[in-house]
């Protein structure tokens, strides 16, 4: 198969998640050419995807990044998969479940005796060491950490991880995706959090610190660093949008991986989490979604 110019080992995509990362990734892989298969815990959180799916390609429609025809096949290259048995004979599978290393090494468990001797795995952590997780499959050297960024359509990035064991002809098969997605890759080594969460979550706990310690309200801290410091959002905001559980549970790894207090998860942060107050998925977190505008919390 021909992508962008580059001849692909890599023909079809499975995806193991249907929310906000995973048809993002399924999202991409589809308009770049490929065939998808999108998987859930069940068919309704697919088809929950596939409707997000829909929406995000009829937005790029509008907006002329696509026509209606590429709109359309893009859809129609994405198939529902409702057991992991579906991606048997699937060149690459990227898990892309919530961050928590059980739940992903008990998926790895599950899946890889079903696939393909040839088929790649992946994942899609944005923190968890690629070693370990390869070390829970049959085949740690075709798996490798490959990090897209939020929201997978826009982002340009990828961030990709080898494992100690990954060979050569993985991580070029990979990288050479990446490039048909029209994504730029970084390429990190397997240490907790990898480049941009090493420096982004540490970042955005020193917000919550600044607003534990009363430093500055949540408006005072975002328009700070908003105007201050140029960022699109600001840091509590941002913290909302990635999801508070997915904020500690990267600080969790970087601690206790690095075992610094530096990146000791702010108590505040741990306190919101324990509310269920999660950022926008659950309606409140540094800001109240549930009126017409966010409203802060605190």
């Amino acid at each position: 198969m021909q992508a962008n110019g580059y001849k692909m080992a890599i023909q079809t995509i499975g995806v193991i998640g249907a929310g906000q990362m995973g048809n993002g990734i399924a999202h991409v892989c589809a308009v770049a050419g490929f065939d998808v298969g999108l998987n859930d815990v069940n068919l309704a959180q697919i088809e929950s995807g596939l409707a997000t799916i829909n929406g995000n390609l009829e937005r790029q429609a509008r907006s002329g990044k696509l026509t209606d025809e590429e709109r359309s096949a893009a859809l129609d290259r994405i198939v529902p998969v409702e057991s992991l048995d579906g991606f048997r004979d699937y060149d690459l599978v990227i898990e892309s479940a919530s961050e928590n290393e059980e739940v992903k090494r008990r998926i790895f468990t599950e899946l890889c005796p079903l696939l393909s001797e040839h088929t790649i795995v992946g994942s899609n952590t944005s923190s968890i060491s690629i070693t370990r997780l390869a070390a829970s499959t049959d085949r740690p050297e075709r798996f490798m950490g490959i990090h897209f960024m939020n929201p997978v359509p826009v982002m340009e990035l990828v961030e990709l991880i080898r494992g100690i064991a990954t060979e050569d002809e993985t991580f070029q098969a990979v990288r050479e995706l990446a490039g048909a997605l029209g994504k730029t890759v970084a390429v990190s080594e397997d240490f907790p959090a990898f480049i941009v969460n090493r420096i982004l979550l540490p970042m955005i706990n020193e917000a919550v610190y600044t607003l534990y310690e009363g430093v500055g309200t949540v408006e005072g801290i975002d328009t700070a660093m908003r105007l201050g410091a140029r960022h699109p959002m600001g840091p509590l905001e941002l913290a909302d949008f990635i999801g508070l559980d997915t904020c500690l549970s990267i600080m969790q790894v970087l601690y206790d991986g690095l075992a610094d207090s530096k990146y000791r998860p702010c108590p505040l942060l741990v306190k919101y989490v324990e509310a269920g107050w999660l950022g926008r998925k659950t309606s409140r977190g540094f800001y109240d979604y549930r009126g017409e505008t966010p409203v802060p919390t605190r």
